[in-house]
């Protein structure tokens, strides 16, 4: 019995030993623990930051959006204006282009005058038909040609002496009985070239051509 108690006072030596030596152990078991909660710690605190800071970007990049938006918008804007603006003046072109048109129409042609310095050419076509009761085409030709060329000579004396112009009319109860207009021209004609000379149809066309020089006159 009294071996017994012996041996159940040693076990439990034993045993308050073995509990002792592991203590240090356990002890340095918690210091790295709190070590591991200290970087974890640290860690979320970084996890914080670094949302702090996407965030931050994600509102600046939010920012940087409606700007953009805001941009696009004017440019929109801007394009429409210069829309606007290129039909006006497209407009303005096609009624600039109208008017030019009407001017030309409407706007007689200069006359060329002859001066010291610039010599005047004129051309002119005469038109001659041949008699029906000719002997011969060769005779139609001829008498055709002849009366294309006084009549080329007729428009040549007009354009540089001009014609001369008698009007009279004959009015009863308020109405136009008759009406006469007599035209006539008297021009001495020289060095007047004929250019070309064309016969189609019993109709004869002569082109004449005539340079007038300033000291003929």
């Amino acid at each position: 019995m009294k071996y017994s108690l012996l041996l159940v006072v040693l076990l439990s030596a034993s045993s308050l030993i073995a509990q002792v030596s592991q203590a240090p152990q356990t002890i340095g078991s918690f210091d790295k623990i709190d070590s591991l909660e200290n970087q974890v710690s640290d860690i979320d605190s970084q996890m914080g930051t670094l949302e702090g800071k996407v965030s931050s970007v994600d509102d600046k990049i939010n920012t940087v959006d409606r700007k953009v938006s805001s941009i696009e918008q004017q440019i929109s804007g801007v394009d429409t204006k210069m829309s606007s603006v290129e039909n006006k003046l497209s407009s303005m072109n096609s009624n600039m282009t109208v008017m030019k048109n009407m001017n030309d129409i409407v706007a007689p042609e200069k006359e060329a005058v002859l001066s010291k310095t610039t010599n005047l050419r004129i051309n002119v076509i005469g038109q001659g038909v041949a008699p029906m009761n000719t002997a011969s085409p060769a005779q139609a030709y001829a008498l055709a040609k002849r009366a294309a060329t006084a009549d080329a000579y007729r428009l040549i004396a007009e354009k540089v002496m001009g014609v001369r112009i008698e009007g009279q009319d004959t009015i009863k109860n308020m109405m136009v009985k008759r009406s006469t207009v007599h035209t006539s021209v008297k021009a001495m004609v020289r060095n007047a070239d004929i250019i070309e000379t064309t016969f189609k149809e019993g109709l004869c066309e002569v082109e004449m051509e005539i340079i007038l020089l300033h000291a003929q006159f």
